[in-house]
């Protein structure tokens, strides 16, 4: 015998579907909330991470700004040291210099040549003073370029200008003109080519042997006025 089935099978088998339909949508749901849950959390550790990193890095950067401002005050420290030790090599250079330069002027300038006053302004030594002619201030400068303690000796100004009185033991009146020298020092250190003009003199010579033969100028002026007498002669 057939038999027929009347239930609403079909109504029953879309619930079904209806059901399986929503756990797989439930599912997937589900599926989807916790891979986006790892992978908030994957990228959040990479970021804490990288933030951690950056921290570090920026500690370090720090500490290296730190170590180039020691570095940096050390630099200068150095060169305050060094600026200090060329200025003590200078004066340790020096010290003997001034010695031998007063020695040289003393020794070199000629009779009829005062001294009125120096001046040093680093190299460049100027010497102003009275003289009784051009002469005496051309072979104070012979002296001067011989003494190996001064050298390029230029003359500035040389004119005559009448001065009253005296200065110490020398009367102005008898020296009319007027003179500005400038010579160049020696650098420290630097070897200078007529150190033998400032040995000192052999027992018993006397200071005038010991002078260079153009310290006596007084020999220029009297063979000076010679000249034209010896030319005179000459003529037939």
């Amino acid at each position: 015998m057939a038999r027929i089935n009347l239930l609403p099978w079909r109504a029953e088998r879309r619930k079904q579907r209806q059901r399986e339909f929503y756990t797989m949508l439930g599912l997937a749901a589900a599926a989807g909330v916790v891979l986006s849950l790892l992978l908030y959390f994957y990228y959040d550790g990479q970021v804490g991470g990288q933030n951690e990193r950056n921290r570090f890095l920026d500690a370090e950067i720090a500490k290296v700004k730190e170590q180039n401002q020691e570095i940096e005050r050390l630099d200068r420290q150095k060169e305050r040291l060094l600026a200090r030790k060329q200025v003590i090599e200078e004066l340790q250079g020096k010290r003997s210099q001034m010695v031998h330069l007063f020695d040289a002027l003393v020794r070199t300038i000629p009779d009829g040549v005062v001294l009125t006053s120096l001046k040093q302004e680093g190299e460049i030594l100027t010497l102003e003073g009275r003289t009784q002619s051009n002469a005496r201030v051309s072979a104070y400068m012979r002296n001067l370029e011989s003494s190996g303690w001064m050298s390029n000796p230029e003359l500035s100004i040389i004119e005559a200008k009448a001065q009253d009185g005296a200065s110490g033991f020398v009367d102005i009146k008898s020296l009319p003109y007027v003179f500005i020298l400038r010579v160049k020092l020696p650098t420290p250190g630097q070897e200078q080519p007529g150190l033998a003009a400032d040995a000192e003199p052999a027992p018993g010579a006397s200071p005038e042997a010991a002078a260079p033969a153009a310290a006596h100028p007084d020999a220029a002026d009297a063979a000076a006025p010679a000249a034209p007498a010896a030319a005179q002669e000459a003529r037939p």
